[in-house]
């Protein structure tokens, strides 16, 4: 079961990001869905639950993190097609365009694919988050031509107004061969 409402927070510090994960956990009942360290030297804490206990969480989260924070988002109605990208559950498609958004967090590429997902009629087809790739998110969308770009307009819009953008793109007719290493 997914749950209905997400919050994460990331922090620059490993040993803040611990403590912040404590007390968000002891907050409410809430779903620890996701902790770990980040590339580089980054702490990653990503719960779910329903929307009153995710939203004290994440509240009690921000305070304890304080400046150690670097990025955050809470959604309390998660897009459903969010999870199985982030688990890699997502089935191969033949859809002719793909729109890939590159973000400099974690959590500022989960609310770009939330948003994207939500404005258009788009598969979110993959979603990496910050190891390996020096922290940053990258979002990767498939669909309709039309529907590509206003997907990633929309994503892209929402992590350019943060500060987070580093790449917005769209390929119209992805060659095949490219499909079946990426999607």
């Amino acid at each position: 079961m997914n749950p209905i409402a997400i919050a994460a927070i990331e922090t620059s510090s490993i040993a803040q990001g611990i403590v912040t994960a404590d007390a968000m956990v002891k907050t409410a009942d809430v779903e620890l869905i996701e902790i770990s360290t980040l590339s580089p030297g980054r702490y990653w804490i990503l719960i779910g639950g329903d929307v009153a206990s995710v939203r004290a969480s994440y509240k009690r989260g921000l305070e304890v993190a304080a400046d150690a924070l670097l990025d955050s988002l809470f959604i309390p109605q998660l897009h459903d097609g969010v999870f199985p990208a982030l688990r890699g559950t997502v089935a191969a498609s033949e859809d002719d365009a793909v729109g890939v958004i590159e973000t400099l967090s974690a959590a500022s590429a989960i609310l770009a694919a939330d948003i994207a997902v939500k404005n258009a009629d788009i598969t979110l087809r993959d979603l990496r988050l910050a190891n390996g790739i020096g922290g940053k998110g990258v979002v990767t969308f498939s669909g309709t031509l039309s529907a590509v770009q206003a997907g990633v307009e929309a994503g892209r819009a929402d992590a350019q107004k943060r500060g987070l953008l580093a790449r917005a793109v769209v390929i119209p007719r992805i060659d095949p061969r490219l499909r079946a290493r990426i999607l």
